[in-house]
C-alpha cells in the first residue's frame, strides 16, 4: 500500500493500558510535544500500572484519564463515540512471559478477546483513521545465536511461549479486520525495553531493588539468554514517528542490534552496586520454555527517520538513579521480587471473566488426562537449535511428552538431574557446535568443538547407558567425499558401514571422531542429517534460503535432508527403538542449480545466480566443504514411503510456498 500524504496528524488519541510502562512514556511525549492533540487515556490499573504513572500529565488540558477495562465492550464503545475518537494507540496487555505459563487463560482474555473487543467497536463506530497495535518480538519464536540476520517484518510468526501465543493471535485479528472490513492499522514488534516506572517483576528493575536491598539476584537457567535492549524514551520516540509516518497495512520492528544476555545485566548491576556477583547471582529454575534469543532487522523503522539515541551505559544509569530516588513507587514488590513470581491478572468478581478462564481451564485439565500418551516421554537436547526446537512442537503436535533438557552435555551431573527430574523412557539429542555463522568458526575454536561435539555427546551416551536408557544423536553426513570407489553423478552412495573420508573441516573431524566411538553404545541410534532443509524459507538455517542468499554458488549434487518429512520417520524410529547408524536423508541426490531453479520457477522468477568452481569457492572459505551421494537405502526399507529428494522438496517446500 502507498504512503499517505505527509505526515499523518490526529485529533482525538486513544491510548490503552496508558498507566503502564511504556505507553505512559509515549502518553507523556505525545502531550507535551503536540498540546493540539486530546489524549484519552484508559487503563483498568491492574497490578503493573499506576496512575502515578500519569501524575505528570494530569495538570495538562489536553489529558483525561479513564479507568475502565478494554474488555467491556459498552464502555470502549461509549468512549470512542463521545470522544470522537480518530486514533487509537493500543498498548493494553499482560506481558509477562512467567505469568503466561502459570495463568495463560488470563493472557487470552486480555490480549486476545481485549484486543477483539477494541476491533469490533472501532468497526461499528467506523470512524478510526489509525489504529496501531503494540505487538511484540516474542512472536517470532527464537532467534539462533549462529546468526547475524535479524527477523525482518515479513518473517513468519512462530511464537513459543503463551504470552507471545496470544500477541500472535491478536495481529491474526488485526490483519483480519484489516483485510476484510479495511480498518486502518498498524503493527509494531519491539525488542525489550528498561527505564524509569518500570514494575519489578520484569528483569532490570527486579535486579535493581534486589540489588538496592542487598539481595541475591536469580537467573533463570544458566543466564546465556540473550536480549536486546532499548531504554524507554526512545522507543516513545520511535512511536512517535510510526503515529505520524508509519504506513497503513504494515509492520514496524522497533529494535535494536546491541544484545546483552541476563547474567551481563546481572554482573553489570552488581558492579554499580559494588557486589561480588559470584556471591550474589543465584541461578534458579528455568521456565518452562526460555527463548534463547530474540533478534531483529531494524531498518525498515530506521528509513521512517527513527535511530536509537541512548547509549546502554547512559540508560542504565538514569534508571537505577531514578529507582533509588524513587524506591517505593510500586509499595510493597516483595511477591514480584521471587524469582518465579505469579498473579492472576483476572478480576474474579467479574463472572465472564470467571467463567472465560477456569472453565477452559478445567476442560484442558480433564482433556490432557485423557488424551496424553503416558507410555513415552522424550528427553530433547538442543532448545536453542533449529531442529531442537522441531522436535519440541513435533511432540506437541503427536501430544508426545517431552521436556528440554537444562544440562550441559559435558557436565555428568547436570545430566543426570535432568535424568531425575524429567524421568524420560528415551533421550533425543540435537546438541551441538556447528559454528557461528558456519563451520569456519570451529577453525578458530577447535577446544569449544571438542568439548561440546566429542566430549559432551560422549559423555550423554554414557549416563544414558548406565541409566538403561535410549539415546537418538542427530549427526551429519558432512563426513563423506566422493572418491574414486563412490564417484560424482555414479549413484553409488556412501553406506552405513562405509569408513569417513573427509577431513577437510575441522567440525567434520570431530563429528567422525565422535560417531565411530559411539559404535561401541548400543543403546545409541546415529542419524546423519545431510543440508537440511525445510518448509520455512525465511529459516537462515535452511539450506535452500542460504544459497538464495549467496551470489556465487557451487554446482554440485548432493544428498539432503527435508525435515519435514524426516522428523517425524525421527521421532518413529526412536518410538520403535531402531539403533546403530542410519543414513538420514532423502533418496537420490540434488544439485544447487536444480534448487535455485526451482526457486525461481516458484518462488521469484527474477532470482538469478552465478556458479563458480570449488576451486573459486576455497578462496572464500576457511574450510573445505563436503559433497557426496548418501544411500538411504537401509531408511527407505524401513519406511518404503520416502520420497526421493526432489520429490520430496516439491511437495514440503517449494508447492506450500509457492508464489508466481
Amino acid at each position: 500500500m502507498s504512503a499517505e500524504p505527509g505526515p499523518y496528524e490526529p485529533k482525538n488519541i486513544l491510548i490503552t493500558g496508558a498507566a503502564g510502562f511504556i505507553a505512559c512514556h509515549v502518553t507523556a511525549r505525545l502531550i507535551q510535544k503536540y498540546p493540539s492533540y486530546n489524549i484519552i487515556a484508559l487503563d483498568k490499573l491492574d497490578y503493573c500500572s499506576t496512575f502515578k504513572n500519569l501524575r505528570s500529565c494530569s495538570a495538562s488540558p489536553n489529558f483525561k484519564f479513564i479507568k475502565a477495562d478494554i474488555a467491556s465492550v459498552d464502555i470502549v464503545n461509549y468512549l470512542i463515540i463521545k470522544e470522537k475518537i480518530d486514533t487509537v494507540m493500543h498498548f493494553a496487555a499482560q506481558t509477562h512471559v512467567d505469568n503466561s505459563f502459570g495463568n495463560s487463560m488470563d493472557f487470552t482474555y486480555n490480549n486476545i478477546y481485549g484486543t477483539h473487543v477494541l476491533l469490533e467497536a472501532c468497526r461499528v463506530t467506523n470512524c478510526i483513521r489509525r489504529f496501531i497495535h503494540v505487538s511484540t518480538d516474542e512472536v517470532y519464536g527464537e532467534t539462533g545465536l549462529d546468526t547475524d540476520i535479524g527477523n525482518h517484518e515479513a518473517s513468519r510468526l512462530l511464537p513459543t511461549n503463551p504470552y507471545s501465543a496470544t500477541k500472535a493471535g491478536a495481529e491474526m485479528l488485526l490483519k483480519a479486520y484489516h483485510r476484510s472490513y479495511g480498518l486502518p492499522v498498524i503493527t509494531t514488534r519491539g525488542n525489550n525495553v528498561y527505564g524509569p516506572k518500570q514494575y519489578p517483576e520484569k528483569l532490570i528493575p527486579k535486579f535493581i531493588l534486589l540489588a538496592m536491598k542487598g539481595e541475591k539476584l536469580p537467573i533463570h537457567g544458566n543466564g546465556s539468554n540473550v536480549r536486546s535492549y532499548l531504554y524507554c524514551e526512545d522507543v516513545a520516540e520511535a512511536f512517535d514517528v510510526i503515529l505520524h509516518k508509519g504506513v497503513i497495512g504494515h509492520v514496524y520492528n522497533i529494535g535494536t542490534k546491541k544484545e546483552r544476555s541476563v547474567l551481563d545485566i546481572a554482573e553489570e548491576i552488581c558492579k554499580f552496586f559494588q557486589l561480588n556477583p559470584q556471591q550474589v547471582i543465584e541461578h534458579v529454575r528455568d521456565r518452562p520454555f526460555n527463548d534463547k534469543r530474540y533478534f531483529l532487522d531494524d531498518q525498515k523503522l530506521k528509513k521512517l527517520g527513527w535511530e536509537e539515541k541512548t547509549s546502554w551505559e547512559e540508560g542504565i544509569k538514569m534508571t537505577i538513579d531514578w529507582y533509588q530516588k524513587n524506591p517505593d513507587w510500586w509499595g510493597d514488590v516483595s511477591a514480584a521480587l521471587n524469582p518465579h513470581p505469579r498473579f492472576s491478572a483476572i478480576n474474579l468478581s467479574d463472572e465472564p471473566a470467571w467463567s472465560f478462564q477456569y472453565g477452559f481451564a478445567r476442560l484442558a485439565r480433564s482433556y490432557t488426562d485423557i488424551t496424553r500418551n503416558s507410555d513415552v516421554k522424550f528427553l530433547i537436547y538442543g532448545k536453542t537449535g533449529w531442529i531442537g526446537g522441531l522436535l519440541g512442537k513435533l511432540c506437541n503436535e503427536e501430544r508426545i511428552a517431552w521436556e528440554y533438557g537444562s544440562g550441559r552435555l559435558e557436565d555428568r551431573t547436570t545430566l543426570l538431574d535432568d535424568i531425575r527430574r524429567v524421568r524420560p523412557t528415551h533421550v533425543l539429542s540435537a546438541a551441538g557446535v556447528t559454528g557461528r555463522p558456519n563451520v569456519d568458526w570451529c577453525e578458530s575454536h577447535k577446544v569449544e568443538t571438542i568439548r561440546t561435539n566429542v566430549v559432551g555427546t560422549i559423555t550423554l551416551a554414557d549416563v544414558c547407558k548406565e541409566q538403561g536408557l535410549y539415546l537418538m544423536n542427530f549427526a551429519t553426513g558432512c563426513i563423506f567425499e566422493y572418491d574414486e570407489k563412490h564417484p560424482l553423478g555414479s549413484g553409488i552412495g556412501f553406506k552405513e558401514e562405509d569408513k569417513p573420508n573427509f577431513t577437510g573441516s575441522y567440525y567434520s573431524k570431530t563429528k567422525a571422531m565422535v560417531e565411530d566411538l559411539l559404535k561401541n553404545y548400543e543403546n545409541v541410534c546415529t542419524l546423519r542429517v545431510r543440508m537440511p532443509i525445510s518448509s520455512d524459507l525465511s529459516n537462515p538455517r535452511n539450506f535452500i534460503t542460504k544459497i538464495t542468499r549467496y551470489r556465487k554458488v557451487v554446482n554440485i549434487p548432493n544428498s539432503m535432508t527435508v525435515l519435514d518429512e524426516l522428523l517425524p520417520i525421527a521421532i518413529r524410529m526412536a518410538q520403535k527403538n531402531l539403533r546403530g547408524i542410519w543414513n538420514f536423508t532423502n533418496p537420490g541426490v540434488i544439485s544447487h542449480n536444480q534448487i535455485l531453479e526451482l526457486y525461481r520457477d516458484y518462488i521469484d522468477p527474477q532470482f538469478k545466480w552465478e556458479n563458480f568452481t570449488l576451486e573459486e569457492q576455497a578462496k572464500v572459505i576457511v574450510a573445505p566443504r563436503s559433497n557426496n551421494e548418501m544411500d538411504a537405502s537401509k531408511l527407505k526399507q524401513e519406511f518404503p514411503g520416502l520420497l526421493p529428494i526432489k520429490d520430496s522438496i516439491m511437495k514440503y517446500v517449494f508447492e506450500p510456498n509457492k508464489k508466481t
